[in-house]
């Protein structure tokens, strides 16, 4: 199993090395970000599992940060840290696209049940349902794609590929972002790769013809059904 990436972002350096220490020690990848430029910066090119933001940091705020981020991702789960507890405050994080909300001072034990519980909520969620695309039922878990006449059987990048493609459904799903994402950077063999990968699931979706993956040359790909 691959390990979990979380991005932290504190801008308080003693808390931040402490915080990056402790889930080190127990097993997760961690990114620290000093303020939010640099957080929204490390988003983009590390593609964490999981955000951990300050709120009150300097250059961009945490509720910023998660704001911009959502537009691009509604699924990654995102953690408030913040010496607020004004309900206010609270809803407004929420109101931003957190998920859960740690006020200062924390356990690690909290925050890292809080991580896990989010993650499993994610993974249980993505699990539960085969997903509809047109004529075709997907299913991210067993990795099949189904209709009336087949089974078919997917790997598991094509699976990855699909699932990325059907949350931005009729919207264009950046290139750089999903190369970085399955292929771990976006060269030009990758970038190759990739494509190889987008003409393999057209095969497999073309028995429902309202069904396209349309190339936006120099952006990416859109789903469209």
């Amino acid at each position: 199993m691959s390990k979990i990436k979380v991005l932290l972002a504190e801008d308080e350096a003693s808390l931040g090395m402490i915080v990056k220490e402790s889930l080190t020690s127990r097993g997760f990848i961690v990114f620290h970000a000093e303020n939010g430029k640099e957080a929204s910066e490390m988003y983009q090119k590390e593609q964490p599992d999981i955000l951990v933001l300050d709120v009150m940091m300097p250059l961009k705020d945490g509720f910023t940060v998660a704001k911009e981020i959502r537009l691009e991702n509604k699924r990654i789960p995102i953690i408030f840290l913040t010496a607020k507890s004004q309900t206010s405050d609270v809803l407004e994080g929420f109101n931003n696209g957190g998920n859960d909300y740690l006020k200062k001072p924390f356990s690690m034990e909290e925050l890292i049940v809080r991580i896990n519980s989010l993650l499993n909520r994610i993974e249980t969620k993505t699990n539960v349902d085969a997903i509809k695309i047109g004529d075709y039922s997907f299913n991210l878990t067993k990795q099949t794609l189904e209709n009336s006449l087949e089974i078919q059987q997917l790997t598991h990048r094509e699976a990855q590929l699909l699932f990325h493609l059907l949350e931005k459904k009729n919207e264009i799903l950046d290139r750089t972002f999903i190369l970085n994402k399955l292929w771990g950077n976006d060269d030009f063999f990758n970038a190759r790769s990739m494509d190889v990968f987008i003409s393999k699931l057209r095969k497999k979706l073309k028995k429902d013809t309202d069904i396209q993956i349309i190339n936006i040359r120099g952006f990416g790909y859109k789903l469209i059904c």
